[in-house]
């Protein structure tokens, strides 16, 4: 004889069934992270199966690499450091940034070619498609930096700190870069096609690594372009590697907050990035959705 639950009540069963279905079902955190990673592994796929874009993003450091070493290192004099010690830090700055900027070309590219229109269709966090896209973008950034300090050793660069200073100063280029791909991801969002990103982005990027001490002093610089120079996020970089990679020499760094803080500059500028642009990309990518 069967017995009923009284009325309004479940059987002892039926309530332990669905305990266990809500313990088993995955918290918004873990679909979080699970989307992003989904993402992510479909843009390395896609890295994967387009070699020629993972070529030309490793044979671009390379080329400054030894442009600025073997032809422009011979008339650039830096007192008290040999200039290849000096040069590879800029070197490493630049090649991080402007990788940064496959994140604004590949989302407007995804834009245009209507990929965030299939995104948007599946029950997936908005937010993974552009963590998915900054993160691919991080591991070819820490391929390039590898193929260049390889490169580097080549032409005669070395590393005259400690183990833990060098991984310091690769951990703090790359959150950096990091940091600058979600600047670079908000202009893609914002430009009308993807052949815009790339002459966007350059009137950002030249100034910025150019008119620093990536290649040469900036006390060299005439007085405006110095003070712009002294307080440019990316000379602090640059400041930052050399000393954690122990090659500042003797070059004594310009007597400037930024400069004389390099590495605490860093940390503050890339916090600061990611906390201002991340909510502004997430909203930008919702409103983009939703048309």
């Amino acid at each position: 004889m069967s017995v009923l639950a009284p009325e309004g009540r479940q059987p002892e069963n039926q309530r332990s069934r669905a305990r266990d279905a809500a313990s088993e079902a995955p918290s918004e955190l873990s679909m979080w992270f699970s989307d992003g990673w989904t993402v992510t592994k479909r843009n390395l796929t896609k890295l994967k199966r387009s070699p020629d874009m993972l070529i030309f993003a490793v044979l671009q450091p390379i080329m400054f690499v030894l442009l600025f070493s073997q032809i422009y290192g011979g008339s650039i004099q830096v007192e008290g450091s040999d200039y290849t010690q000096y040069l590879m830090a800029g070197i490493f700055a630049q090649t991080v940034i402007f990788g940064s900027t496959f994140s604004g070309s590949a989302m407007a590219q995804d834009l245009k070619d209507g990929i965030i229109d299939r995104f948007r269709t599946l029950p997936m966090s908005s937010s993974a498609v552009l963590i998915g896209r900054t993160n691919s973008d991080l591991v070819l950034n820490a391929l390039s930096v590898v193929i260049m300090m390889a490169t580097g050793f080549v032409v005669g660069w070395r590393v005259n700190a400690s183990m833990s200073s060098f991984f310091a100063g690769l951990g703090l280029l790359l959150l950096f870069s990091y940091a600058f791909s979600w600047v670079m991801a908000l202009l893609g969002m914002s430009v009308k096609s993807p052949e815009v990103i790339n002459n966007a982005s350059f009137m950002i990027l030249f100034p910025l690594t150019f008119i620093s001490n990536a290649f040469v002093q900036s006390q060299n610089l005439p007085s405006a372009l110095e003070t712009f120079a002294n307080w440019n996020p990316v000379s602090a970089l640059v400041q930052a590697a050399r000393e954690l990679f122990g090659n500042t020499g003797t070059v004594p760094a310009p007597d400037v907050w930024p400069m004389q803080n390099a590495v605490l500059t860093v940390l503050i500028g890339a916090a600061l990035m990611l906390v201002v642009f991340i909510p502004l990309c997430i909203r930008k990518f919702t409103l983009i959705s939703s048309r």
